[in-house]
Formats: C-alpha cells, structure tokens, sequence
C-alpha cells in the first residue's frame, strides 16, 4: 500500500508581477511582387477573413506599408508567419504593446 506525501508549494511573492502575457502579432509588410488580389486571397485562405476583411488589410498593407494580420500566443504567431512565407509574403512578428 502506498501513501501520498505533501508536496510543499512556494507561492509567488506579494508584489510580483501578475500582468498576462501580452500576446504577439503578425505583420505583413507591402512587397513589389505580389498583386494585390493575390494578397487578399491568401489572407481569405490562411485565417478565413471574409473578402471585405481581407481587401482591407491588403489595403493598408499597399497604402500604409503593413497590416497586423493577427495575433495571439507566440507559437501560433510564429506559424503563421511560417505559412505567409510559404505563400511568398513579407511578414514578421512582434510583442504587442
């Protein structure tokens, strides 16, 4: 027969910093290569945006230079920046503020 033993948990120190993780975001930056019903297609295809959302990020990608595509925790940002590469798109992540 086996018994548990207490396990002793070291709890954070009053004060410490409880904030969340501030989530990261992925953008894309205006290339000359790509048109744009092609950018507007892949941002419909990788994160299902409808067509109106996806004509106007590409949009500001084109006007502004970038577009914040999406955010979240860090391995979901690094994956889609891995799939826009694949798809021959400029994007890069970065901590939100």
């Amino acid at each position: 027969m086996t018994t548990t033993q207490p396990v002793e948990v070291d709890l954070p120190a009053a004060g410490g910093d409880v904030r969340p993780d501030r989530p990261w975001i992925v953008i894309v930056w205006n290339d000359p290569v790509n048109l744009m019903s092609y950018v507007t297609y892949v941002f419909q295809k990788l994160f299902g945006y409808s067509r109106q959302k996806a004509t106007k990020l590409m949009l500001d990608v084109h006007q502004k230079g970038r577009a914040v595509v999406s955010s979240g925790p860090r391995e979901r940002a690094e994956l889609d920046v891995s799939r826009l590469h694949q798809h021959g798109l400029w994007a890069t992540m970065e901590r939100s503020e």
